[in-house]
């Protein structure tokens, strides 16, 4: 993972408009876009607008922001359909877990049965 300034990842120029992508929502806390690599018929990235890292930056005043992050996520999986089949919500953390973008986003994957987390 590049230690690349936050404001200078894909996803802030992205919430900044400075790039294109496929908007599934946004609204003034978040964006979801569609993933341009899926690994499911539906993957969508839900993207904070505030800037943090990764889930490992942040502390008891995001406590609000990711609860909001976490109900968003399940309406939108129930938007596209994925109720009934169900659907994963994921976060990377670091290399290890294969974080490709150090900007704290939630994977939302479904569509098809989905196999063992890695």
């Amino acid at each position: 993972m590049s230690e690349q300034p936050i404001d200078q990842t894909i996803f802030a120029k992205i919430i900044r408009g400075d790039l294109p992508s496929e908007k599934v929502f946004e609204d003034d806390q978040f964006v979801a876009i569609k993933d341009i690599e899926p690994l499911a018929p539906e993957h969508i990235l839900l993207l904070p607008k505030e800037p943090i890292r990764d889930i490992s930056q942040v502390n008891s005043e995001h406590r609000e922001m990711l609860g909001a992050m976490l109900l968003r996520a399940v309406e939108i999986a129930r938007d596209k359909g994925l109720e009934k089949g169900g659907y994963r919500l994921s976060l990377n953390c670091g290399d290890d877990a294969g974080l490709m973008v150090p900007y704290l986003h939630m994977h939302i994957m479904g569509g098809k049965k989905l196999g063992p987390p890695a």
